[in-house]
């Protein structure tokens, strides 16, 4: 059965939406960050810490891509944008990270590691694979 976690953008957050190409960005900004990280360490960090590709399928064109691994370790995780209705303050934007059925428990960790990164670099709430929520955005 899939799981999923989201980024919620909420008040306080960086920003109020982000686009699946803003998604893209990110990730690939986080994996030369880890890049950078092993030329300091003289490891091949970047492969290790983020040891996929961007996939766009056809069906989830503008919705959602996949992340497929270049490891036996790890299969794939799929990540996509959306919003839903939030009561009186209208609409609410997130991130879906989603672990699909066949995904290890090496993508689930990769995939919290890569939600915790995510949350924070957006200052956005983050709701786990466990239903656990943790708050990056500043709250009074």
């Amino acid at each position: 059965m899939s799981q999923s976690a989201y980024i919620k953008f909420v008040e306080g957050s960086a920003v109020s939406s982000l686009s699946l190409d803003e998604l893209k960005d990110l990730l690939l900004k986080y994996k030369d960050q880890l890049t950078l990280t092993g030329q300091q360490l003289d490891w091949e960090y970047g492969d290790k810490g983020f040891p996929y590709t961007i996939e766009i399928k056809p069906e989830g064109e503008g919705k959602w891509f996949m992340l497929k691994a270049t490891n036996g370790y790890y299969k794939y995780i799929l990540a996509g944008v959306g919003s839903e209705s939030a009561g009186e303050s209208g609409e609410q934007s997130f991130v879906q990270i989603t672990l699909p059925d066949g995904a290890t428990s090496g993508d689930k960790s990769k995939a919290n590691e890569f939600c915790k990164h995510l949350a924070k670099q957006l200052k956005a709430e983050l709701h786990l694979f466990n239903k656990r929520v943790m708050y990056y955005n500043p709250r009074k």
